[in-house]
Formats: structure tokens, C-alpha cells, sequence
């Protein structure tokens, strides 16, 4: 889809991170609906191919029930998050791809309003695909330097599903700022900020330590 196309389908989306509050409940709503349509098309699609494999067709697939059913069911899925996302993009192009600022949009939403994403659209082998994507895209200027907040925001809560991947991501935009914004994390009041934003920095410290499990505990027993 083209710039355009992306912003007629889903230019409400950015209402999900707005600061006024009914801003965002007016965008839920308009969630709720493009979920439902997704969910009304799975459902007429999955009726339409069953139709057609009962009634013996050779190729399913291109009986025009099923093949109009289909049509419906991207068109609703283009509409929608996170369905919107689930479509092939290569690395490479990730940087300059049209639905770009909807991925960074839908993982800003994870991270600035947890619960609202999770009660309205969790999905978090998206959010998984996406930061390791980004990481990939070597996004620069505005970009870049949202992914650094991204960081930040990240290693400043209670670890949630797939967090981890942000290390990815922090590695991707090292700088200085970014570096000197997880020291100050990392003397934090916060225990979360002051483990998660250490963890980061150490790990930015020695690029060829790999993000595991093991070099977790390690830098934990160690006493960080």
C-alpha cells in the first residue's frame, strides 16, 4: 500500500497514543470495530472454502466465492491492528516501507499504555517480529531516535513479555546519549529501571556477550 492508502486505513490509529483521554477511547472504539470486521471476514472466508471443498472443486482456492471472501478478508485485515502488520516485508526494505510509522506506532502504544494494547490487541510475536525488523532497518534521524526512546521507556518499567528484544534494538542505535540516558536509568530509584537499564548498558559494554539467559544470571551473580 502507498503512504496514502496506509493513513485512509488506519490514520485514526495514532489517536491510540494521544494524551488526550478521549482521544484514545475514541480510537479504541474505532479498534474494537476494524476487529470485528476482521473477525466477520475469517469467518465468511472460512465458510466460503468449506463450501467449495465440500462441494468436490479441484482448486479450492480459486473459486470465485472463495477468492472474493479473500479479497474481503485482507481488505479488513489492512484496516486493523495488528493484522495490519502480517505482511511480507523484506529487511531491507523495512526502512522505507509505507506501514513503517504503524509499526513504530503500535509498539509506542505497548510501551506507553500497556494495558490498553494487551485488553485490545496483544499480539506479542508481532511486537517480537517488529522490534527485530526495526533493529534490522537502520532507520536514521527520526527514526533512529525514536527507537532510543523506545529504550528508554522499556528499561524503565516492570519487564513485560518480550522486552528482551529492545537489547536489540539498543545495540542497533548505540550512541552516546543513548548510553548516558541508561546510566541515569540505571541510578534510578526504581529496581526495575536500576537492573533492566544496567543489564542494557553492560550488554551495549561488550557487543559480543549474546543476550541470553545464561548471560543474564551471570551479570546477576556477579552483582551487576
Amino acid at each position: 500500500m502507498t503512504d496514502e492508502a496506509w493513513h485512509e486505513r488506519l490514520g485514526w490509529a495514532h489517536g491510540l497514543i494521544a494524551e488526550d483521554p478521549a482521544v484514545r477511547v475514541a480510537a479504541l472504539v474505532r479498534l474494537a470495530a476494524a476487529r470485528q470486521a476482521v473477525g466477520s471476514a475469517i469467518t465468511e472466508f472460512n465458510g466460503a472454502l468449506s463450501q467449495a471443498n465440500r462441494s468436490g472443486a479441484p482448486e479450492p482456492y480459486r473459486e470465485p466465492a472463495v477468492r472474493e471472501a479473500l479479497t474481503r478478508w485482507r481488505e479488513a485485515r489492512s484496516r486493523s491492528l495488528p493484522e495490519a502488520l502480517w505482511q511480507g516485508v523484506t529487511p531491507d526494505a523495512y526502512a522505507t516501507w509505507s506501514g513503517l510509522p504503524y509499526a513504530l506506532l503500535f509498539l509506542e502504544w505497548e510501551l506507553r499504555h500497556p494495558q490498553a494494547w494487551t485488553c485490545h490487541a496483544k499480539a506479542w510475536g508481532t511486537k517480537e517480529s517488529v522490534i527485530r525488523e526495526l533493529a534490522r532497518a537502520e532507520l536514521d534521524g527520526p527514526g533512529r531516535a525514536k527507537l532510543a526512546d523506545f529504550v528508554e521507556l522499556a528499561v524503565r518499567r516492570r519487564y513485560r513479555c518480550k522486552d528482551r528484544e529492545y537489547v536489540r534494538i539498543a545495540r542497533a542505535v548505540d550512541s552516546p546519549d543513548l548510553r548516558e540516558r541508561l546510566a541515569h536509568a540505571s541510578g534510578s530509584a526504581d529496581p526495575w529501571a536500576r537492573t533492566h537499564a544496567g543489564y542494557v548498558l553492560h550488554l551495549l559494554e561488550h557487543p559480543e556477550l549474546a543476550n541470553s539467559r545464561r548471560t543474564w544470571t551471570d551479570w546477576l551473580a556477579r552483582g551487576r
